[in-house]
């Protein structure tokens, strides 16, 4: 879905959103509470046994949205280690072309072999629902559709429901005056969210993405074909609709705020990068080194 455009894309789109829709997610709002009490208690555990230091990124961050996103698709807990491995794999910026290549492959295999069992044997899933999806023409997903569809659902939705929880809680450690606006009821944990997908985006980067017109932005063409590596909203890019202080993390700014992290509209939009665009920070969400918070948190004063 991400490689198509105009009317494919629509087509796309609809025979997917005939069975991704909103009451399925809705449905699954009680497990995911569930899921997120018990993590939350496992994350206090793991802090007990660390000596007041538990890992964020790996007893809740992670298992999280993979794990909700596993059972939407009806996927076998037992693939959810080995699908944000080698998805970890493909979309990471350091991994070499053979490796990559070798990873994607291994990734379409298993999920190739995931939907051959929903296909012989269905359930109230959403890989059953997009494997037996019709249009009004009795048009339906090719095989290559389907599996890039799981893939796209699978890679884009954990990998960054993960990057946003870890940069949040990171953000809000480092301004302990915006998390005592959370914590004291005059912000709301929904402007956190939106600031923090503002201010440090989940996706610093979008591999090769090339236009399929000659595009102008800002006065400057990039010609059709031309290859790019597209960078998300530091907030730099910012800066004309928020001002000199678009750097600066701040809650109050939801409510009239507009930002491009993960673009807008009916799908993923990229944006070309631009001069003015550099990462934030040396540290990255998709670094194997993963941060450490201290349990319990210590207090915004």
């Amino acid at each position: 879905m991400i490689t198509a455009d105009g009317a494919d894309h629509r087509r796309l789109r609809t025979l997917v959103s005939s069975a991704f829709t909103a009451r399925r997610v809705e449905e699954l709002r009680p497990r995911v509470e569930t899921v997120t009490a018990g993590l939350l208690d496992g994350l206090a555990e793991a802090a007990r046994a660390g000596d007041g230091v538990a890992d964020l990124r790996r007893h809740y961050a992670l298992p999280l949205p993979l794990g909700v996103i596993c059972e939407l698709l009806g996927v076998d807990p037992a693939h959810q280690d080995r699908l944000h491995h080698l998805s970890s794999l493909v979309v990471a910026t350091d991994t070499g072309p053979e490796r990559a290549v070798a990873a994607n492959r291994e990734l379409v295999e298993l999920l190739a072999s995931i939907a051959a069992a929903k296909a012989a044997a269905p359930g109230d899933d959403l890989t059953s629902a997009l494997i037996a999806a019709r249009d009004e023409g009795g048009d339906r997903l090719s095989q290559p559709e389907l599996i890039g569809t799981l893939l796209l659902m699978i890679v884009a939705g954990h990998e960054t429901t993960l990057n946003l929880v870890t940069n949040a809680v990171r953000a809000l450690c480092a301004h302990r005056d915006q998390l005592a606006l959370v914590l004291e009821g005059r912000a709301d944990w929904s402007d956190a969210v939106e600031e923090t997908l503002r201010w440090d985006s989940p996706v610093s980067y979008f591999p090769f993405r090339y236009p399929t017109r000659d595009l102008t932005v800002d006065g400057t063409v990039i010609p059709k074909g031309t290859p790019v590596l597209a960078g998300y909203s530091a907030a730099g890019r910012d800066k004309k609709a928020h001002g000199p202080d678009a750097d600066r993390f701040d809650l109050t700014r939801t409510a009239t705020a507009k930002h491009l992290s993960l673009g807008h509209g009916p799908t993923t939009a990229w944006a070309p990068p631009s001069p003015a665009w550099r990462p934030r920070s040396p540290w990255k969400p998709s670094s194997p080194a993963s941060p450490t918070w201290t349990w319990p948190p210590r207090s915004p004063n």
